[in-house]
């Protein structure tokens, strides 16, 4: 198969689809990888290695899809590169197409087949190239609220951790998934008092168990949300419906309430947000403020380390990337259930149920749309 690697053109998004070590890899197994030139220079990964890692480096982002069967990239077609896509192509990238109406229009327009990278579902439930990418979000989430903290940068002037005889900032963490609990850990290790709201008790439970520090969990409810997004210095949204739209958890309201110079972060605004008051940012210009909290919501976060985030997305998405090319894109969704998950859009049709509910649109299950 003929695998095009072209280079993000989103806002300081660093990341790239594939490591030299991934495109070997490929190239061992008969397949032609086009990467497009500086690619992966951000990531660390110079053209020479990609070259002797048996990729074929090509100088336009016009080759490296137009000359492919099968396109990886990092993050959704921006405008640029929808005269890129064809009824012919496959594109397996993060979509999140719940919160990406115009980009489904032109998914659907186009035929294309494509498969996105967080929706692809295990058998036990968990989303593993989702995962990666949720557990560096979650980490940065708690060293971008310490930042945004400190009074150079508009907020409290307060130490996360605190010092003896001096309170520590509350950090307060909506969602207890792959974020969530990053977040927590990362929030708990530099000394912050955490709270953590989560609808599902068995998980708090285990959270409460495996997890230490000044650490309070709390059953999710709108009076205990209210309570605690007022005491919150830095609030973290770390809500995730796979594939839908995420629910609005916290009010324009509840952030009214809370001290001017606090954090707000939403993890969840790649999927619509769930915090009221959000609106997505980008890299270049992170932040704004309403109510005089800040708020950072960028939702491609792990762009910013794009060196870890690509080793680690990497690391997942090459054995389905692999099996796409080695059995045929349509084979390997017809065996694979886990991957066929992944299926967003297929000749025209939305192909999850989940997308389909958050843009109000039909959907056609993807096991029979691969059967016609």
């Amino acid at each position: 198969m003929i695998i095009g690697v072209p280079k993000e053109i989103k806002d300081r998004e660093f990341r790239v689809a594939i490591t030299p070590g991934g495109a070997e890899t490929l190239s061992h197994h008969g397949h032609r990888l086009l990467v497009e030139s500086g690619a992966g220079v951000a990531s660390g990964f110079a053209d020479e290695q990609y070259v002797a890692a048996g990729a074929t480096i090509v100088a336009t982002a016009e080759e490296a899809w137009n000359e492919a069967e099968m396109v990886v990239k990092v993050k959704e077609p921006l405008s640029a590169e929808y005269r890129y896509l064809r009824s012919d192509l496959t594109l397996f990238t993060y979509l999140h197409l719940a919160a990406e109406a115009e980009v489904t229009r032109e998914l659907l327009a186009n035929r294309v087949t494509a498969i996105a990278y967080e929706t692809v579902q295990a058998e036990n439930g968990s989303l593993p190239l989702l995962t990666p990418m949720s557990e560096v979000a979650g980490r940065m989430a708690v060293q971008l609220g310490a930042h945004y903290l400190e009074i150079g940068q508009g907020g409290r002037g307060v130490l996360l951790g605190g010092v003896p005889g001096v309170r520590p900032a509350s950090v307060v963490i909506i969602g207890g998934g792959t974020v969530g609990t990053n977040a927590a850990q990362i929030a708990l290790g530099m000394g912050a008092r955490v709270t953590l709201i989560d609808i599902n008790i068995e998980r708090l439970r285990y959270l409460d168990d495996v997890l230490h520090g000044r650490l309070t969990t709390m059953a999710s409810n709108k009076r205990t949300i209210a309570e605690a997004v007022r005491r919150a210095e830095v609030l973290i949204g770390a809500v995730l419906l796979p594939g839908a739209k995420a629910p609005l958890l916290v009010t324009e309201e509840h952030v009214s309430t809370m001290a001017a110079g606090s954090v707000v972060i939403d993890v969840a605004v790649d999927q619509g947000g769930c915090i009221e008051t959000v609106r997505p940012t980008s890299h270049s210009q992170p932040t704004y403020q309403r109510y005089g909290v800040i708020h950072y919501a960028v939702p491609n976060m792990p762009g910013a380390v794009p060196r870890t985030s690509t080793y680690a997305l990497s690391n997942a998405t090459l054995p389905y990337i692999q099996r796409l090319a080695d059995l045929g894109v349509v084979p390997a969704l017809v065996a694979d259930r886990s991957l066929r998950q992944g299926l967003n859009t297929y000749r025209g049709e939305i192909t999850h149920a989940a997308v389909a509910k958050a843009l109000k649109l039909t959907h056609v299950d993807a096991e029979s749309a691969l059967a016609t």
